[in-house]
C-alpha cells in the first residue's frame, strides 16, 4: 500500500528545492498558526520547521480560512503565496529562513484562490483560479495570469472538460511553459492535468494523455488524488507531491510520485511505495511544539507550558464557531491511541479533558465535570451521551484507542461506554477539507472563570498498544 510522506491532515502540498534541501507547505484552513512549513533532504522524510502565516481566523467556518499555498525560492528569499478566503483574499509573505520569521502579508488585488508564483527571467508571474462571472454550473472555473504589480491579466485555461480546475502551477522547462492543474473536484473525481505553451501567456495545448494522474474509477486504497506540484532533484530526476485520501477521518494527506518526461510531456508513475513508520510521542510540554494548533486565532494567551500544560477555563466551547481553550494535534493513523493525565477540580458547568475534533459540529469529548466523567459524541451538530462514570480522584488518566474503524474511551484504564464508530469524525463528502485532531480542552461553558486544568503529559501512539500512566 502507498503511504503518505506526510500523514494526517496535510493537503494541497507545494514544494521547492534549494540546493539539496527541499521545502514544502500545505493548507491549514481554520487551524492556527497557518501554512505549516516542512524540510527534507530526500523527499520522503519530512520535519516541520515552522509556520508561514499567523492569520486572522475569527469566526471562520469549518474548511474556511487559509486555502492552498505555494512555496518558491528566488534571489535568497522564500516566498509563500496563499489565500484567506474569509479575510482579505490573496497575499504573499517572504522570509530569508523558511523556519521564520516571515514577513507581514502583502495583499494582492486579485480575485479567486490557489495562487502560484513563477520567477522567470526578471519577471514575476502570478496565476490563480476563480469561478467565471458567467459560469454555466457550479465549479465552472478559469485560470488567470498576470505579472506581479500589474492589473493586465489574461485567461490561460478555462477548464473546458472538467469542473473545479484548481491548484495551478506554471513552470518553465527547456523551451516550454507547462501548466499543471487539478480538476474534477477534490474528492473521488480528482485528477491532475497538464498543458504546455511556447509562451507563458498561452495558448496552452492540453496533454494528449490527460489526466496524467488520477485514481478516479479505480479500486484504490488512496482516493481523491490530485492538486500536484513538481520538483527536480540535483541529479535531474523529477517528482510530484500530491494530495490523496486514505480515510475521511484523517483527511487529505501528502503523497509522492515519480515523474518522467516523454515527448515533451510529464508521465507520472504510481504513488511511491513509502513504508509506514511506527510513531510514539510522549509530550511533557516543556514547550509547545510546532505540531500543536489552535482552533481559529487565539486573541489571548490561555495556555502555559513548563511543568506540563495548563489551560485556563474560558466561556467558549468546542461546539461554537469560536477560539476555545483547546490545544490539538493532527491524528495521523487510522489505528491509534491518545492519552493524557489531568488534574482538574471542576466548578459549576466547567468541563475539561481529552477530545477528538473534526470541527465544531463533529467531535468527541471525554471530559470531567462536577457530575463525573462523560463521553459525548457530536455529529451534524447533535450531541449523544455514550458513557458516564462517577468523578474519580485526581489526577485522572483519559484515553482513546482507535482500531478497525471503532473507538474505545477509557478513564483510569477502565472502558467508559461501548465502542463507537470512528465515522463520527469523518469529513463530509466533497465538503470537508480538513482532517481530525486529538487535543486537550477546558471550558467554563458561558461563565467567567479563573479555574485551570493541568495536563502532565500527552501521548500519541500509532497502532493499538495501550499507554502507561
Amino acid at each position: 500500500m502507498s503511504h503518505p510522506v506526510i500523514p494526517g491532515f496535510h493537503p494541497d502540498p507545494s514544494v521547492c528545492r534549494v540546493g539539496e534541501d527541499y521545502y514544502l507547505v500545505t493548507s491549514s484552513f481554520e487551524w492556527f498558526p497557518g501554512v505549516p512549513v516542512f524540510h527534507s533532504r530526500d523527499l520522503v522524510h519530512w520535519r516541520q520547521i515552522g509556520h508561514a502565516v499567523r492569520p486572522g481566523l475569527d469566526g471562520v467556518r469549518p474548511s474556511g480560512g487559509i486555502y492552498a499555498a505555494t512555496i518558491r525560492h528566488h534571489d535568497g528569499l522564500f516566498h509563500v503565496i496563499t489565500t484567506n478566503v474569509d479575510g482579505g483574499g490573496n497575499f504573499y509573505v517572504t522570509a530569508a529562513d523558511p523556519a521564520g520569521p516571515w514577513s507581514e502579508p502583502v495583499w494582492l488585488d486579485a480575485e479567486g484562490f490557489d495562487p502560484s508564483l513563477l520567477f522567470d527571467g526578471g519577471h514575476v508571474w502570478i496565476c490563480g483560479v476563480r469561478e467565471k462571472k458567467d459560469r454555466a454550473y457550479d465549479g465552472d472555473t478559469e485560470i488567470w495570469l498576470r505579472e506581479l504589480g500589474s492589473a493586465d491579466e489574461r485567461i490561460i485555461w478555462d477548464s473546458p472538460h472538467e469542473f473545479w480546475t484548481e491548484g495551478p502551477h506554471v513552470y518553465r522547462k527547456d523551451d516550454w511553459y507547462y501548466l499543471i492543474t487539478a480538476e474534477g473536484g477534490t474528492d473521488i473525481g480528482h485528477a491532475v492535468m497538464a498543458a504546455r505553451s511556447r509562451s507563458i501567456e498561452g495558448p496552452y495545448e492540453p496533454c494528449p494523455h490527460n489526466p496524467i494522474l488520477t485514481h478516479r474509477n479505480q479500486s484504490r486504497e488512496v482516493f481523491g488524488v490530485g492538486h500536484a506540484d513538481l520538483v527536480d532533484t540535483p541529479a535531474g530526476q523529477w517528482w510530484m507531491v500530491v494530495l490523496g485520501t486514505r480515510s475521511r477521518v484523517l483527511g487529505r494527506e501528502t503523497f509522492l510520485a515519480p515523474v518522467a518526461w516523454q515527448d515533451g510531456w510529464p508521465v507520472v508513475g504510481p504513488l511511491a511505495d513509502v513504508p509506514a513508520e511506527p510513531v510514539l510521542v510522549r509530550d511533557e510540554f516543556h514547550t509547545l511544539g510546532l505540531e500543536w494548533n489552535h482552533l481559529r486565532t487565539p486573541r489571548e494567551t490561555y495556555w502555559t507550558t513548563g511543568a506540563g500544560l495548563t489551560l485556563r477555563a474560558r466561556p467558549e466551547t468546542l461546539c461554537e464557531r469560536v477560539n476555545p481553550s483547546l490545544i490539538a494535534r493532527r491524528i495521523q493513523h487510522t489505528d491509534f491511541t491518545v492519552a493524557t493525565s489531568m488534574d482538574f477540580a471542576p466548578e459549576n458547568d466547567e468541563r475539561a479533558g481529552l477530545v477528538l475534533v473534526q470541527n465544531d459540529d463533529a467531535n468527541v469529548r471525554l471530559t470531567l465535570g462536577v457530575d463525573g466523567v462523560s463521553l459525548v459524541t457530536r455529529s451534524a451538530g447533535v450531541d449523544t451521551v455514550r458513557g458516564w462514570a462517577p468523578a474519580p480522584g485526581t489526577p485522572v488518566t483519559l484515553e482513546f484507542e482507535a482500531r478497525g474503524g471503532w473507538i474505545q474511551a477509557r478513564c483510569d484504564g477502565r472502558d467508559l461506554g461501548p465502542t463507537f464508530d470512528m465515522g463520527v469524525l469523518a469529513a463530509p463528502v466533497g465538503l470537508g477539507f480538513t482532517g481530525a485532531y486529538a487535543g486537550l480542552y477546558v471550558t467554563s461553558d458561558g461563565r467567567p472563570s479563573a479555574n485551570t486544568a493541568r495536563f502532565a503529559w500527552f501521548e500519541y501512539r500509532s497502532g493499538i498498544k495501550r499507554s502507561r500512566g
